[in-house]
């Protein structure tokens, strides 16, 4: 292990400036304008990959975004770790609330600012450097391969359909699947995703006459089409904020009394993420903690709501049509295609006469997740964690959605380990997204770690 830190030492510069030209690609893939950059960024990953010392790596295009492969297989018979990640990353909107513009990285306080510097392309260069230094010191203890998207942010779409092509899969064949895009519980206690939800995301549009109305001669007499969609969408949640969809619950297993008080062990501050988040209160589904709500329980909620006039000024009008994006994220057992088929079936019927309603649903749904805690990728994880943290990590359950672990497991059969190393704090999604420059060489230590366990328990 000395000659890896040693190593990591000694390129410490060099490394976080790589990461640094990573980040200023501006890789999102959800805006057709920034196509050429999320190419960029492809090529960078294949670059750097090549750098590192695989043996094969390219380009593997496709409808949408290409994908990253790369390989180094030193001997058919050791095991196999395929590495899963995404180098695309979420519009930076509202540009206005960073301190530092998202494309320029910024390092403040050990943290570097950026979008994507946690979610996910901080995480991603761990794996690339831990693998350029296992093998830089002669301590590469198995195959690896990479998988590295540029999707994720809108669905997954294109490397679903590489992996539903059974053609692809004697390429990628592994013993796990290693996944970094998930976070920690603190720099003082590291943990372990041992679920993901699932997810669901639709956009409905409210439809009222055919064309944008007077307010003053027509007011009180036709249907406001952002009216009507504000009592649809509050219609959604009772009382107790608990869905009311028919049918919505019939698959979520309720955790006994003992499960719930192992998973309400994990330390958490109700004060603390009050204060940080800058709220009195909290609110959620009636006779759960937050901890539960966040990681066992299903959730919708609106993600943006337009329609009418939302210039400066003003201009008296009902308009004509009214829209929301919805997401719904989904508890273990749940499954994605029967949610979106109860919501379209509600939401349809809820709505009067006075309009018309379309729901368009999006790529990307995916279905919960959960791991198998007994498996060597898991343990090995485990043990990496403690070996580098000094703490054995607390299993917890990630109330985010990686729709394509889903599809590695279903698909393949693949076990799963999720090594996640941002924070709470990264923010991500968010302006001022950053990641710890301490968990980035301290992921890479611990990353190597989990190759050198992974190795000892798979024989």
């Amino acid at each position: 292990m000395q000659a890896i830190k040693n190593y990591i030492a000694s390129n410490k510069a060099r490394f976080l400036g790589e990461l640094i030209d990573f980040l200023r690609i501006p890789s999102v893939s959800t805006a057709q304008k920034f196509s050429e950059d999320v190419r960029k960024a492809a090529k960078f990953v294949k670059q750097k990959l090549l750098i590192a010392g695989v043996d094969k790596v390219m380009l593997i295009d496709t409808e949408g975004h290409p994908l990253v492969y790369g390989e180094k297989i030193i001997d058919k018979n050791l095991p196999t770790v395929l590495v899963y990640g995404h180098y695309d990353v979420q519009p930076a909107d509202p540009y206005e609330l960073w301190d530092t513009p998202p494309f320029e990285p910024a390092i403040r306080d050990g943290k570097i600012y950026a979008r994507g510097a946690s979610d996910d392309k901080g995480q991603v260069y761990i794996h690339i450097k831990a693998f350029e230094t296992m093998l830089a010191t002669k301590q590469l203890p198995c195959n690896v391969k990479f998988l590295i998207e540029g999707e994720e942010e809108k669905g997954s779409e294109s490397i679903t359909l590489f992996l539903k092509n059974k053609e692809n899969h004697a390429r990628i064949k592994a013993d796990t699947v290693l996944v970094s895009d998930t976070s920690l519980l603190s720099l003082a206690q590291p943990s372990l995703d041992v679920g993901l939800r699932g997810i669901v995301y639709l956009e409905v549009e409210v439809t009222g006459a055919n064309k944008d109305l007077h307010s003053g001669t027509y007011g009180g007499a036709v249907a406001n089409p952002l009216n009507v969609l504000c009592k649809m969408i509050a219609s959604l949640k009772d009382e107790n904020n608990r869905i009311t969809i028919p049918g919505f619950y019939d698959k979520v297993v309720a955790l006994s009394e003992e499960e719930r008080a192992e998973l309400n062990k994990i330390p958490f501050d109700l004060a603390t993420y009050k204060k940080e988040l800058g709220i009195e209160d909290i609110e959620g589904e009636k006779g759960y903690t937050t901890i539960e709500r966040t990681g066992t329980r299903p959730s919708l909620d609106v993600n943006g709501m337009w329609g009418g006039y939302v210039e400066e000024g003003v201009k008296t009008i009902l308009p004509a049509k009214a829209h929301a994006k919805i997401s719904m994220r989904l508890a273990p057992h749940q499954e994605a295609k029967e949610i979106k088929k109860l919501f379209i079936s509600y939401f349809t019927s809820i709505a009067p006469k006075s309009v018309k309603v379309n729901v368009k649903a999006y790529a990307g749904e995916g279905n919960p997740f959960l791991v198998n805690a007994t498996s060597v990728s898991f343990q090995a994880a485990s043990k990496a964690f403690e070996e580098v943290w000094g703490k054995r990590p607390i299993p917890v359950r990630c109330g985010g959605t990686i729709p394509i672990i889903v599809t590695f497991k279903e698909m393949l059969g693949f076990d799963i380990a999720m090594m996640g190393f941002g924070l709470e704090s990264d923010v991500v999604h968010s302006p001022n997204e950053n990641f710890s420059v301490h968990n980035f060489f301290k992921g890479i230590e611990t990353v190597i770690a989990f190759y050198e366990h992974f190795v000892r328990l798979h024989k």
